[in-house]
């Protein structure tokens, strides 16, 4: 039997940020905080360019470099550049390296570059890049931005390809441009896959496979023990701060 020890706001945040381990920052990228199927945002390149596994894997590694390199600039930069400029700051910096990536890609890969087309340079707007530069890049060293860049660019990336993988294969038969024995002589492709209908579907179930392997995942690690005011756990309670019924109280 011990006392829970009551922790201020600003403890239980001090607390929080000690958390931020390279695993912990990698695998919340890739899986617990996906930007595609978690969070849902860039939702216009992953409904727009996954009609090829190919097309979805180059955007992927497209996003995962621009945004690794300007979180990486903007937590350098994050004590010069004042408060109040800080947004067109940052978008000036991830338009620098979305036109150094148009720029490669069109000069070594114009079919690429013509098969992308302008989401390319709609990178700059994507709101992943935004929100992570304004909620971890600014207020995080280098090295934990530069995984947390890395990290979500992964997450990114892995949604994109499969969502291209199964449109790909289910709407042309093929897989990276290759053709598939199955399709032509058992099964004959679904051209609705192709099509912006087929995107939104496909994309609503990759959403869903992921919310029940992270339901199993929470059911699996929540812990079994009530806390005294009644939540799952009472080094967990993020309430304590207001209502104060565990301070004092025993477990």
């Amino acid at each position: 039997m011990k006392d829970v020890t009551y922790r201020s706001p600003d403890e239980r945040l001090a607390e929080k940020k000690s958390k931020y381990t390279p695993k912990y920052i990698f695998l919340n990228g890739v899986l617990f905080e996906n930007p595609a199927l978690r969070l849902v945002l860039g939702t216009c390149p992953l409904l727009a360019v996954t009609i090829s596994a190919k097309s979805s894997l180059f955007m992927g590694l497209a996003v995962l470099f621009v945004l690794t390199a300007s979180e990486a600039i903007i937590s350098l930069l994050r004590n010069v550049i004042p408060n109040k400029v800080r947004i067109p700051a940052f978008i000036t910096i991830i338009a620098t390296f979305v036109t150094i990536v148009q720029m490669t890609i069109s000069a070594y890969l114009p079919a690429l570059n013509e098969s992308l087309g302008i989401y390319i340079p709609l990178i700059v707007v994507n709101c992943i890049l935004l929100a992570r530069a304004e909620t971890f890049a600014s207020k995080q060293k280098v090295l934990p931005s530069i995984l947390d860049g890395f990290s979500m660019g992964t997450g990114f990336t892995l949604a994109l390809l499969l969502m291209g993988t199964i449109r790909e294969i289910l709407g042309c038969g093929t897989f990276f441009d290759m053709q598939l024995p199955l399709f032509g002589t058992v099964f004959e492709p679904m051209m609705f896959f192709m099509l912006p209908p087929g995107g939104f579907f496909v994309f609503g179930i990759c959403i869903c496979l992921v919310q029940i392997i992270m339901k199993k995942q929470e059911k699996h690690t929540s812990s079994k023990e009530p806390s005294p005011c009644g939540t799952s756990s009472s080094s967990d309670c993020l309430s304590c701060a207001g209502c104060n019924l565990c301070k004092g109280k025993e477990e």
